[in-house]
């Protein structure tokens, strides 16, 4: 019989990617390099920074896994040297730091993802398929994306105080042992915030199972959560241990936790007083060692009121609130987010463009409701339609360039509507301080040409620049 040609033809090729290993410790190395073989990737090994850059100048790689910490070039300088390529090569980091700071540090840096030694096999295994199918998401590797793999830690990436005071929350969390609620909009990062407290927990090499509460019927909840025997219910044939158990050692994320049915809930609050489960048509009790995060985009407090979320479970999950911010708290990290889904965007598509400096400022002035998602999101679409090499204005959709809602709630305002609580002068001085900024940015200091784009006369400008202490010799 002949082969099917066109049918083979038409099916992913599995591709076998080059991966540069680089740490100082043997073991290390090994460790990682089995687990990359096993994968049915090649792996080539770097005993520290210099040998890696040098590497990387003389070959070409699909990934970089990289220790922090070593001699003769730090992994910082590595993952900077990989994103400097044409081929803009994402970059996995190792730490064995304590400190939460370093891996941020090292987003900020341009790497991809972290890990945290001592490391996790299976953890391993899914930042490097998440690296991989992020970098190029037509070929399919040797290694399915395990389903649910989180994306890039881009919540992270940042410098605005509001930003660094939630990483200090999780700084001071982590190392505990402490059930952790976390709170925000859509699209700020929680499923993200939750797995770097685990990472940075004695908990670190056991699981990390996320469960989307608002995805679960409400008939198998219990089930979901709790587990059942075997014949437990109608067409069942297999126990199932259920996500608390699965978790037993490590960590569970219980995400959307205030759309869990209320008689779920009741159940749920039993589980985190004794610590153990009673799975469905089973009589015997399983102790569990399990830490719970939470995580809702809701109001907590007002489902309580409204009979809709028990309060009982809310004091109980409410032990150590963290709030994220959303990203019109934090505009001064808009440009460097969309720089960093621009690199990645640029990476997977072929091209290669940039914003316009006013491109960026107008980012900085949408209100973003889906916040960091959204803004990823949109940037792919950008770099998939841009027909240039700059990102300009005109070139975003028109809800962003049109102004935002909070501006035009300034403008509200500013006629004196009573019962509006809107700070005019702060939230002016905020946008005209982003301005200057990227003008004087773009202009590389240069007062006269940053004082022209702005349409203001250079005496005017350090004026302004004095009141908000940026001025600096030219």
């Amino acid at each position: 019989m002949e082969p099917d040609v066109e049918n083979q033809a038409s099916q992913p090729r599995k591709v076998a990617a080059r991966i540069l290993i680089v740490d100082d410790e043997p073991p290390v190395l090994q460790a990682v390099r089995g687990v990359i073989e096993q994968m049915g990737h090649q792996a080539q090994e770097a005993s520290d920074g210099a040998q890696a850059i040098a590497a990387l100048q003389s070959e070409a790689f699909d990934l970089v896994v990289t220790d922090l910490r070593m001699p003769n070039q730090d992994g910082f300088a590595v993952v900077r040297r990989a994103r400097e390529l044409p081929a803009r090569t994402p970059a996995v980091v190792l730490t064995a730091s304590a400190s939460i700071a370093d891996c941020v540090e090292a987003m900020q840096a341009g790497a991809f993802n972290f890990l945290v030694k001592p490391l996790n096999r299976d953890e391993l295994r899914r930042v490097v398929s998440s690296a991989l199918a992020a970098a190029r998401p037509h070929a399919k590797t040797t290694e399915e994306q395990p389903a649910g793999a989180s994306q890039p830690q881009a919540a992270l990436i940042g410098a605005s105080p509001v930003l660094r005071r939630c990483l200090d929350f999780v700084d001071n969390v982590a190392p505990t042992d402490a059930t952790v609620l976390l709170l925000g909009e859509s699209g700020t990062g929680k499923e993200v915030i939750a797995r770097l407290i685990h990472a940075f927990s004695p908990r670190a090499t056991g699981p990390f199972v996320a469960v989307d509460c608002a995805a679960l019927p409400e008939a198998l909840a219990e089930s979901e959560l709790f587990g059942h025997a075997r014949g437990a219910f109608a067409g069942n044939t297999e126990a199932q241990p259920g996500r608390f158990v699965e978790a037993d050692g490590g960590t569970l994320l219980l995400d959307d936790v205030t759309a869990l049915p209320f008689a779920v809930q009741g159940k749920l609050l039993r589980v985190l007083q004794d610590r153990a489960v009673k799975p469905m048509g089973e009589a015997r009790i399983r102790q569990v060692n399990t830490r719970v995060l939470a995580a809702t985009n809701q109001n907590p407090e007002a489902l309580v009121r409204e009979g809709k979320f028990r309060a009982d479970l809310f004091f109980r999950l409410n032990v150590v609130p963290i709030t994220l911010p959303a990203l019109r708290e934090r505009t001064e990290d808009i440009p460097r987010l969309a720089e960093h889904f621009l690199t990645l965007a640029c990476r997977r598509t072929g091209k290669n463009v940039k914003f316009s400096e006013a491109a960026l400022v107008t980012l900085q002035l949408h209100d973003w409701p889906g916040n960091v998602r959204e803004l990823e999101n949109m940037v792919e679409r950008l770099v998939i339609m841009s027909a240039t090499e700059t990102i300009g204005v005109n070139d975003l959709p028109s809800h962003v360039r049109t102004p935002s809602a909070r501006l035009a709630a300034v403008a509200a305002a500013a006629t004196g509507t009573p019962g509006d609580h809107i700070d005019l002068a702060a939230t002016l001085s905020r946008i005209e301080a982003t301005l200057i900024a990227r003008a004087m940015k773009a202009a590389n200091g240069n007062k006269t040409r940053a004082a022209e784009a702005l349409g203001l006369n250079r005496t005017t400008l350090i004026d302004k620049l004095k009141r908000v202490g940026t001025e600096q010799p030219d």
